[in-house]
C-alpha cells in the first residue's frame, strides 16, 4: 500500500494531473493555512463551528475545499476571527508579457487570435 506522499508523487508525475493540481494551488494553500491555524489553536471543527455560529459539517465542507460551495468572505472572516487570526485578501498582479522598445509584444510572445 502506498503512503499519501508516495501516491501524491506518483499522481503528479502525470502531466495532466500536475496541471490540474497547479490550477488549484492557491485554494490548497488557503485551506492549508486554515487547518494549520486551527491546529495551532487546538480547536476541533465543532469548536470552530460553535464560535462562528454554524455546524461542524459546514466547517468540514469549508476545510475540504470540495468545490461545491464557496464560502463567502464574511464566513471566511468569521472563521479567521474564531482562530484569533485576521483574513487578508490581496490582488497580486501577474507578470505581463515582455515588450520591446516600441511597446509591441516581443517576437517570442504568443499572439492572441480573435475569436
Amino acid at each position: 500500500m502506498l503512503t499519501h506522499k508516495q501516491l501524491r508523487t506518483k499522481a503528479l508525475a502525470d502531466a495532466e494531473v500536475r496541471a490540474e493540481y497547479e490550477k488549484l494551488a492557491d485554494e490548497f494553500s488557503l485551506l492549508d493555512e486554515f487547518l494549520k491555524a486551527r491546529a495551532a489553536q487546538g480547536l476541533t471543527q465543532a469548536q470552530v463551528a460553535e464560535k462562528i455560529g454554524t455546524t461542524q459539517s459546514a466547517v468540514a465542507r469549508m476545510e475540504s475545499g470540495s468545490g461545491k460551495h464557496s464560502p463567502s468572505l464574511a464566513t471566511l472572516t468569521k472563521y479567521a476571527d474564531a482562530l484569533g487570526c485576521k483574513l487578508e485578501v490581496r490582488l497580486i498582479r501577474r507578470p505581463r508579457p515582455a515588450r520591446n522598445l516600441t511597446g509591441r509584444p516581443s517576437p517570442s510572445t504568443p499572439k492572441r487570435v480573435a475569436a
